[in-house]
């Protein structure tokens, strides 16, 4: 998540690897790894890039929570979703490529729900 976000406001400043490792003193090479989440910097290393890219550790780290918390409500999610169609069990199709479609009126829900062959796929729309 950290790396996701330390990406995300560089594409969004339009620097590159190479610029921000420059202003935050460490190689592109190595910041290249933080951002795969490969490495795992020390507070300082992190403290450094937040300030190459303009921003506080704090909003840095406001920013990752904020992703974590909503990752986790989507894993909720789908858990609930998964959770009804076992209660519903007539409400479940499978199509021709193996995803599964749950109805929503079974749910009681104006969503339409795909849940793919693997849990981590799973997606919803809302109606």
């Amino acid at each position: 998540m950290l790396g996701a976000e330390l990406r995300r406001l560089r594409h969004k400043r339009g620097d590159t690897l190479g610029e921000i490792a420059s202003r935050a003193g460490l190689s592109p090479q190595y910041l290249s790894e933080m951002e795969r989440g490969v490495k795992d910097p020390s507070s300082e290393m992190v403290e450094a890039v937040a300030g190459a890219l303009g921003v506080t550790l704090v909003d840095l780290a406001r920013a990752v929570a904020d992703e974590l918390s909503g990752a986790q409500a989507r894993d909720v999610r789908a858990s609930t979703i998964r959770s009804s169609a076992a209660a519903h069990p007539r409400a479940v199709g499978t199509d021709a490529v193996g995803a599964r479609a749950i109805g929503a009126r079974a749910m009681g829900s104006p969503a339409v729900v795909l849940l793919a062959a693997r849990p981590q796929a799973t997606l919803a729309l809302a109606a």
